[in-house]
């Protein structure tokens, strides 16, 4: 009688790995070259990142390089040193945009042209590429060069809330709050919110010595409270 004869697993293993071999050499042809292609796309990418960050860093030097030329020249009185600022004032970091425009506007003040000084601070102050800190100075850098001409509640309206003592700028804004509150004969809120800056040890000294004086001149003594915090 014949016996059946046994499966050959020796066999059957050597079959099973070749047709493993042949679909991982069928997954290479299918995938293996777009894994490539995807490689070399994603070096070529990050390749021009790098260079295009280099790029801008240099743009980037370049232009303070600029800036502090113009300061220089500024300072030494040198006829034209002012030019770049034109270009520095359209540029695309808005860092040295405001600072150009910033520059513009104190030189048209030095000359005596509120009006022009006032419009450039109006532009900073209405760019929202530039940080909030820099375009609330702004705003009151162009209510103070407006200030005469302006109704004493416009400027109440426009700095309320930067007149505030937990806000950077609460020296400068507030001293024009109070100033306006007194052209609107109210000296019962001018009197406190000279006060408050007189004694606030993060305003300017300069302001602090002009709020000092207010207040004696309303009759608050705000010179002893000063003091005091300045013994502490």
């Amino acid at each position: 009688m014949a016996v059946t004869p046994n499966t050959d697993a020796a066999f059957l293993r050597e079959v099973d790995e070749e047709l493993r071999r042949d679909q991982l050499a069928g997954a290479w042809e299918r995938y293996g070259r777009l894994a490539i292609i995807a490689l070399v796309v994603a070096l070529a990418l990050f390749g021009g990142y790098l260079l295009w960050r280099n790029h801008e860093q240099s743009v980037s030097g370049a232009k303070a390089e600029t800036l502090q030329k113009v300061y220089d020249g500024i300072a030494a009185k040198t006829p034209g040193a002012d030019k770049p600022l034109a270009d520095l004032a359209t540029a695309g970091e808005p860092g040295y945009r405001a600072l150009a425009k910033f520059t513009q506007a104190d030189l048209l003040l030095q000359k005596n042209d509120l009006a022009g000084a006032a419009k450039i601070f109006a532009a900073i102050a209405a760019d929202t590429g530039v940080g909030q800190p820099f375009r609330d100075l702004a705003l009151i850098r162009q209510t103070s060069a407006e200030f005469d001409g302006l109704k004493p509640d416009v400027v109440v309206a426009r700095l309320r809330d930067l007149a505030r003592p937990e806000n950077p700028w609460f020296g400068s804004a507030g001293e024009l709050v109070a100033m306006a509150y007194l052209r609107m004969n109210k000296p019962d809120l001018a009197g406190p919110l000279f006060a408050q800056i007189a004694r606030n040890n993060d305003v300017p000294d300069t302001i602090r010595q002009r709020a000092v004086q207010m207040t004696g001149m309303l009759g608050i003594d705000a010179v002893d409270q000063v003091e005091d915090k300045k013994a502490k």
